[in-house]
C-alpha cells in the first residue's frame, strides 16, 4: 500500500497542528488572566466543545503546565511555567543565588520572601521561603501575579527604561484587584516615581485584602534590574510602619543577591 499522502491532505494536518498550538497557547492565557477556570469557562472562551478543552487541559497538565486546584473541577498554572521562565532570566541561576538569602531574610523579618522575575504583563514567582511568622500555607511560586497590583511587579516596572514602561503600561489592563489596588496610569506612575526614590515598593491590600508587602531590586552584573526580593505578610502584622523600618533590611538582602549575580555596586 502507497503511504503516499495527496498536498491538501497534509497541509490540512499542519493546520489541525497549528492551530490546536495557538488553542493551547490561549488556554494558558486564559489561565494566567484568571487564575483558575473551569473545563466549561476554557471552552467557552476559546469557542470549541468542552472536549476539546478537556484533552488540552490534559496534554498541559501532562507536561507539568497546568494542575487542578483540588477537586474543584478547576485548572491553574502549574510550576512547568517556571522551568519555561527560568530559561530567559539568564544563564546564572537567581533562583540557587538567592536561595541562603531568602533563607536568612525569612527568619529575621518572619514573613514569606520571595523572589519574582518579570513575564510579559506579569510578575512570577520563583523561589518562596515562609518565615516562622507565617500563618497560611499558601504557595506562590509558579504564579502569575499582576505587575500593578504587587510589590514585586512595582519594583519591576519602576525600573524599566521609560520608553519601554511606557509602551508597556498602554497595553495593560490595570483591574482592581482590591478596593486598595491603583487602577490609573497617574496613580501608578507617581508610586513607581515614589519607589525609585526610596530604593523599595510596597503594596497595602492591592492584591489582596487582608496582605501587605513589600520588594526591592535584584540588579545583573551591568546594573539592569532582572528580579525582585519581596517579604510579605498579614497587614495586622506587617504594618506599613514596620515595613518602612524593615525595607533597609530587605533592600540589603536584593544588594547581596545582585552582587552574586555579579553586580559590583
Amino acid at each position: 500500500m502507497s503511504n503516499f499522502r495527496p498536498d491538501n491532505e497534509a497541509t490540512d494536518s499542519q493546520a489541525g497542528g497549528v492551530q490546536s498550538v495557538d488553542r493551547a497557547i490561549t488556554v494558558l492565557e486564559i489561565l494566567a488572566e484568571h487564575g483558575e477556570a473551569g473545563v466549561s469557562e476554557v471552552a467557552a472562551d476559546i469557542g470549541v466543545h468542552k472536549s476539546t478543552a478537556f484533552r488540552l487541559l490534559g496534554a498541559l497538565e501532562t507536561r507539568g503546565l497546568v494542575e487542578q486546584v483540588g477537586e474543584r473541577g478547576k485548572y491553574r498554572l502549574a510550576f512547568g511555567i517556571v522551568r519555561l521562565a527560568g530559561a530567559v532570566t539568564g544563564r546564572i541561576d537567581i533562583t540557587q543565588q538567592s536561595r541562603p538569602v531568602c533563607e536568612r531574610l525569612a527568619d529575621e523579618i518572619g514573613e514569606t520572601v520571595n523572589v519574582a522575575v518579570m513575564r510579559e504583563h506579569y510578575a512570577i514567582n520563583l523561589y518562596q521561603v515562609r518565615g516562622p511568622g507565617a500563618i497560611t500555607a499558601h504557595n506562590w511560586v509558579g504564579q502569575l501575579t499582576p505587575l500593578h497590583a504587587t510589590s514585586s511587579g512595582k519594583v519591576l516596572l519602576a525600573h524599566m527604561p521609560a520608553k519601554e514602561r511606557a509602551a508597556l503600561l498602554s497595553k495593560m489592563r490595570l483591574n482592581k484587584m482590591t478596593p486598595h489596588t491603583l487602577s490609573t496610569k497617574t496613580q501608578l506612575e507617581k508610586n513607581l516615581a515614589e519607589t525609585r526614590e526610596r530604593g523599595y515598593s510596597w503594596t497595602l491590600e492591592e492584591l489582596e485584602v487582608g496582605l501587605h508587602a513589600m520588594a526591592a531590586p535584584v540588579r545583573d552584573r551591568d546594573g539592569n534590574v532582572i528580579a525582585a526580593l519581596s517579604a510579605s505578610g498579614p497587614a495586622y502584622r506587617l504594618t506599613e510602619k514596620l515595613m518602612h523600618e524593615l525595607a533597609p533590611v530587605l533592600v540589603k538582602g536584593a544588594d547581596e543577591i545582585s552582587h552574586r549575580m555579579g553586580y559590583p555596586g
